[in-house]
């Protein structure tokens, strides 16, 4: 059974989808192909705890890869990518054409374009860190402006602090927004 919960992050409220208490989806709000809300299942915000410490830990300049078991749902194309994609070291980016190259079929870069926007847990399957063949910004379901502060908040360039979540002052498992 799917639930779903939200926390506060610099790039403002995450949605986070688990899949019978694993981690299956992360949504930005206004983000391209987030599923519909009905989809999430009912919320609880109590469910997320290692996701939201992690997530708070890399906000804050503390964690630099993922540890969190994923359900990733998609076809057997997407999750390679996917699998790739976890793979790019923090601060570094890859393009459409070199994982194309790296899953062995080097003609296949629109296809891990198409792959990549469709991640179901940005950020933790970090999508932002793919950049066109001429390295600028390409596609972002998240918006290219949230890309390009990813990209220069892993690269050290970032306009904001490091952040902490209100659960680290509230305690884990408190609403957003709530005192």
């Amino acid at each position: 059974m799917k639930h779903h919960g939200v926390i506060d992050s610099p790039y403002g409220p995450l949605t986070l989808v688990a899949d019978d208490g694993v981690l299956c989806g992360l949504y930005m709000t206004e983000q391209r192909h987030r599923p519909p809300q009905e989809d999430f299942g009912p919320r609880d915000d109590t469910l997320f705890g290692e996701p939201e410490e992690q997530l708070e830990a890399y906000f804050a300049g503390e964690l630099k890869e993922f540890t969190l078991p994923l359900r990733l749902h998609g076809t057997p194309f997407q999750r390679s990518v996917w699998d790739l994609l976890r793979k790019i070291p923090y601060g570094e980016t890859r393009t459409y054409g070199e994982l194309a190259e790296a899953l062995g079929n080097p003609a296949a870069s629109r296809a891990v374009g198409l792959a990549n926007g469709r991640n179901p847990v940005g950020i933790i399957v970090p999508c932002h860190r793919v950049v066109g063949a001429d390295g600028g910004l390409t596609g972002y379901g998240g918006g290219l402006d949230r890309k390009q502060r990813l990209l220069d908040f892993e690269n050290g360039t970032s306009l904001f602090q490091p952040f902490i979540s209100r659960s680290r002052v509230h305690g884990p498992g408190r609403p957003p927004g709530t005192p």
